[in-house]
């Protein structure tokens, strides 16, 4: 999925997409699909939308990174999950498919995470990471006007989607071309129909980048997602 706008990386994104900014020595979205290839997958469909005859100049058909590359264009912004629908007569309708944001630089193993996509019988698996965050304040316990305690700049946990999907085509069904939708629409309306969808816990490295504070910081890491 490489359609967004990157209007939290401007002024970077202004003339240039986020999936083609370098980081290090290659786009981002150069990186993502080297290890997608270094993992045996080597057929790629890419949603594209701001500045994509860019990304089509730069990537053509992906024969020169030793892949197939099929564009799906976006009109208009369909989010996470409405260019998904393109795909229903595309691919295999018995084998399950992995859906990537195209900012993510990480050293996941795509190959683990299908097989325990399968051997978990979901519909659809999310990627999770951990997310802590520290409170900066104190958090008041207060009961009828009365403070019964106080914890000083309590730390909370949360389990996060990393923008990393396996779907089962099946999926694919409950998408409407050319509709808005985004993934967590899609979680939700599978777990409302009974369909298992199950978490993977990310333990390798892994970044999105989003901001520019990330940039930089995936400029600096670069040894640990390479």
């Amino acid at each position: 999925m490489a359609g967004g706008l990157g209007t939290r990386l401007r002024p970077l994104t202004y003339s240039i997409p986020k999936p083609l900014l370098p980081v290090g020595e290659k786009p981002i979205l150069e990186i993502i699909i080297g290890k997608l290839k270094s993992q045996k997958i080597h057929e790629i469909f890419l949603t594209t939308g701001y500045r994509s005859e860019l990304i089509k100049t730069y990537f053509g058909n992906g024969s020169k990174l030793g892949v197939k590359i099929t564009y799906i264009s976006e009109d208009k912004p369909l989010g996470t999950a409405g260019s998904l629908g393109f795909l229903k007569k595309k691919i295999n309708p018995k084998e399950p498919f992995l859906v990537m944001n195209g900012d993510i630089l990480t050293k996941l193993n795509f190959i683990k995470m299908r097989n325990f996509h399968v051997a978990q019988k979901a519909t659809m698996t999310i990627g999770t990471m951990q997310h802590k965050h520290q409170l900066p304040f104190g958090i008041l316990k207060i009961t009828d006007h009365t403070v019964t305690s106080i914890t000083e700049k309590p730390k909370f946990s949360y389990d996060i989607s990393a923008g990393i999907y396996i779907l089962h085509p099946e999926a694919l069904s409950f998408i409407v071309p050319n509709k808005y939708y985004t993934m967590p629409d899609l979680a939700t309306l599978l777990i409302q129909k009974n369909y298992k969808v199950a978490c993977y816990p990310i333990k390798e490295y892994w970044i999105a980048v989003e901001q520019i504070d990330q940039f930089n910081e995936a400029m600096m890491m670069k040894k640990k997602w390479m």
